[in-house]
């Protein structure tokens, strides 16, 4: 059986003796990082305006009505 997660500890100290103020202390700056880490938002979605396969013309075809296709996005 595993141990309920109520009792696994956030903090493990490997080294030394600290006193409950310091231990204290530890915790509320550890804490303060984590509330201060970014959040990792969804890419934002890219204009077409900006897409820079809108520079590259597409060839010119030839034949009837070719001057009006030519205008057009097809």
């Amino acid at each position: 059986m595993t141990a309920p997660e109520e009792n696994v500890p956030l903090l493990k100290v490997v080294k030394g003796t600290p006193d409950d103020h310091q231990l204290a202390a530890l915790t509320a700056v550890v804490a303060g990082l984590a509330a201060a880490a970014p959040v990792e938002e969804a890419p934002q979605r890219r204009s077409e305006w900006a897409n820079p396969a809108r520079r590259v013309r597409r060839p010119v075809q030839h034949g009837p009505g070719a001057w009006k296709a030519s205008g057009f996005p097809g």
